[in-house]
């Protein structure tokens, strides 16, 4: 097995987004246990630096992916990937780990890097390293379990499946610098933005919901990136109460801060969501991608999601609000 190998230089291949690479933790925190002499780097997406500098306890590297054919994330250059690939090659890793999906297409990529070691996910019937160290890709069960269990495949030891989100005091004086009139406590976010348009609820229904906290004397507070405000501002428009609007204003660890002093969180499926799963601030999460089980909270004590692709009732979410703001009564 893996753990039994001297291993000191580690890579791990993830090229996601915010929420998919919060699921990732928890595996990462068991590779850390497991190799706690080893430099461990992340190959991920530019925004992903941050990732690395906030989980420092896991990560001492980044390094950029600059792309690859029939990854969408970003767009392909073949110039970019020929430098990364020569990079990769000079920096002889002991190994990489491909956790970026069923390996379909990057398996034979990551074997580019020349490493001692690569391991990870593959595919039934398609091409993966004959080394012991790819396990078939699960289709079932939550995304955070999904990537633990490759670790455990490993010959790793889990230590749960928790997400996490360490907060700085950079953090703290960020969202103290936005100047939200704000109490502890006393506020519930709603978050009608995601990446993918088809995972978005209706603004009208978000702004009900809203509303619903409004009336038993929560402020409700629209979060979003720069880019969302014009979905904030047409959920503004559908309420009757006033919001605070923190769309633009805020940056990945002020918003952290938000989530975790909030009494309570209503969002689509995305990257928000993992936050206030990591502080356990109580949820409401619409799921449009059909995945809950794999992408919604884990703890239903806490958080309740609606699958909307299945009951698109919206009493349902109603009353998951009404049980939600009563957790926290002001």
């Amino acid at each position: 097995m893996l753990i039994q190998q001297e291993i000191k230089k580690i890579a791990i291949f993830r090229a996601l987004q915010l929420g998919d690479m919060l699921c990732a933790i928890p595996a990462v925190r068991a590779l850390r246990a497991g190799f706690p002499d080893a430099e461990i780097t992340l190959l991920g997406l530019p925004w992903a630096k941050s990732l690395t500098e906030r989980f420092n306890e896991y990560f001492d590297r980044f390094v950029w992916f600059p792309g690859f054919p029939g990854l969408p994330e970003q767009s392909f250059s073949p110039a970019a990937f020929s430098s990364f690939l020569n990079k990769m090659i000079s920096e002889e890793f002991d190994l990489v780990l491909q956790m970026q999906g069923n390996g379909t297409i990057v398996n034979p990529m990551v074997e580019l890097l020349g490493v001692r070691f690569t391991a990870g996910y593959c595919k039934k019937d398609i091409y993966a390293p004959q080394n012991g160290l790819f396990m078939e890709y699960p289709e079932q069960g939550h995304e955070a379990a999904r990537h633990v269990k490759l670790m455990e495949f490993l010959g790793l030891k889990s230590l749960g499946t928790e997400l996490e989100f360490p907060l700085r005091d950079k953090d703290y004086q960020e969202f103290q610098d936005t100047g939200l009139p704000l109490e502890e406590g006393a506020y519930v976010c709603i978050h009608p933005g995601s990446r993918g348009i088809a995972r978005r609820w209706p603004p009208e229904f978000f702004a009900k919901l809203a509303d619903e906290a409004a009336a038993v004397g929560f402020t409700p507070v629209l979060t979003g990136t720069a880019e969302e405000l014009d979905l904030v501002r047409q959920t503004a428009s559908h309420m009757v109460s006033q919001p605070v609007i923190a769309a633009g204003k805020t940056s990945m660890g002020a918003v952290a801060v938000l989530i975790k002093e909030a009494a309570g969180l209503i969002s689509n499926c995305t990257g928000v969501s993992h936050i206030a799963s990591a502080f356990k601030t109580p949820s409401v999460v619409i799921s449009l991608d059909g995945e809950p089980e794999r992408w919604a909270p884990q703890d239903h004590t806490v958080h309740e999601v609606i699958d909307w692709t299945v009951t698109p009732d919206f009493s349902l979410t109603l009353e998951a609000t009404k049980r939600m703001i009563n957790k926290k009564p002001l």
